[in-house]
């Protein structure tokens, strides 16, 4: 069997309803651009994988080397994932197998999922966690932003959900210190037990700082992946109790094989559609200590490629067990979402509003940086909020945005009212 032709087909699926709105569509931006690769083969089989890709296809430079070849050839290889997951459909459907019967032994039969959204106010963030109830979600990640309050966000959510139900709070990073980091943690502890874990609360350098924050609370600390000093030294240094894997399909098996003999738990974030969801699953069905929650994108579209989805039933989803990655491919879904145009082509004019705890507003052309405002670092400001403003063609709008766009290019990019 030997590839003959691998085709990089972008793809703008229709996002959930939800979304509809003025903050849903301002704030979700391109994450309707995913890339799905298609190989075709000499012997007629085919295989798909997606992955989120919000810029240009890929140069024929990336596929031209594969052509020709076994698909067997690049079992674990150092391929970008959408592509890799391709590949090993490719390797299933030929021997009529699983994808997880590629990749070693099954330990488990289901992994367990969570549901996610980008930065939004408390109030926002409280519907989706109803929305994720109602889906048979148990987690929800949510990343910070500077232009809300964490605790709000948290007091939000834990007034939406049902007890045993956890928020995973990604901080991002960088730009911040044990000086707000600590009491902000003690403080979430303290009365949020809908707290479950708290990601890169820190610069991922400053290991000391995370052992640090790691000794003084309970809530299990998760290095986020995109490892700085190798991903094996971090967790050498016992920084954190689970770590992240995403990338290639060789160095997750990699870095997971090294956490399983580490007794360390890690977390799978591979973000795309039904597909990357079916190749996340397999890889949890072999990585012994992938016993934590799964991130994807999933739960963000109204429309998937495939003929079917994978359901979500008390927190878990089962791992498939059909050849390849177990689903087939709707050629008029995908026909249908590649000629969608994406959301940063199609949506209105925007002005952004923060709300200062004081009353006072700054508008915006784009995200603000709160940082640079209030001269605080992210998390520290109690009672900060953010909106959108879409273009609703009336006259009012027109003029706010003229003053704004006039009064940015003379004060740096905000206006404060």
């Amino acid at each position: 069997m030997k590839i003959t032709d691998i085709e990089a087909i972008p793809i703008h699926p229709r996002l959930a309803e939800r979304y509809d709105n003025p903050a849903g569509r301002a704030r979700m931006g391109d994450i309707d651009c995913r890339m799905v690769f298609r190989v075709t083969t000499d012997i007629g089989i085919v295989g798909y994988g997606d992955y989120d890709w919000p810029g240009p296809p890929p140069p024929r430079s990336m596929l031209e080397p594969l052509i020709d070849r076994s698909p067997f050839d690049f079992m674990l290889a150092d391929l970008n994932l959408g592509l890799g997951s391709a590949l090993y459909d490719v390797m299933g459907k030929y021997l009529e197998e699983p994808a997880h019967k590629l990749l070693g032994q099954k330990v488990r039969d289901a992994g367990a999922v969570a549901a996610w959204t980008r930065p939004c106010s408390a109030e926002a963030l409280a519907g989706e966690i109803r929305r994720a109830v109602d889906e048979g979600y148990r987690v929800f990640k949510m990343h910070t932003s500077p232009e809300y309050d964490p605790l709000a966000q948290a007091e939000a959510a834990a007034d939406a959900a049902p007890d045993g139900f956890r928020l995973h709070f990604d901080f991002n990073g960088a730009g911040r210190t044990l000086g707000v980091l600590k009491p902000l943690a003690a403080e979430m502890e303290r009365r949020y037990p809908i707290v479950g874990f708290i990601e890169d609360p820190l610069p991922r350098t400053d290991i000391d700082g995370w052992r640090r924050l790691r000794a003084q609370t309970t809530i299990p600390i998760v290095h986020g992946g995109g490892p700085a000093l190798g991903g094996h030294y971090e967790m050498a240094t016992g920084m954190a109790d689970i770590y992240m894997l995403g990338g290639p399909i060789g160095d997750i098996v990699s870095r997971g094989m090294a956490a399983a003999r580490a007794n360390a738990q890690v977390i799978m974030q591979l973000t795309g559609g039904t597909l990357m969801k079916a190749m996340t699953l397999h890889l949890m069905a072999v990585l012994p200590t992938a016993s934590a929650h799964s991130i994807n994108l999933d739960d963000q579209y109204a429309e998937d490629i495939t003929t079917k989805r994978i359901p979500v039933v008390e927190g878990f989803s089962p791992v498939p067990d059909g050849p390849g990655l177990g689903f087939e491919v709707d050629e008029t879904m995908l026909r249908k979402a590649a000629s969608n145009a994406p959301i940063e082509e199609t949506r209105p004019r925007v002005i952004g509003i923060l709300r200062l705890p004081n009353g006072r507003k700054v508008h915006t052309p784009r995200r603000p940086v709160p940082q640079r405002i209030t001269g605080m670092e992210e998390g520290a400001v109690r009672g900060i909020d953010f909106e959108w403003w879409e273009d609703d063609g009336g006259p009012e709008f027109e003029d706010a945005y003229r003053r704004m766009k006039a009064d940015a290019e003379a004060r740096g990019q905000l206006v404060v009212d």
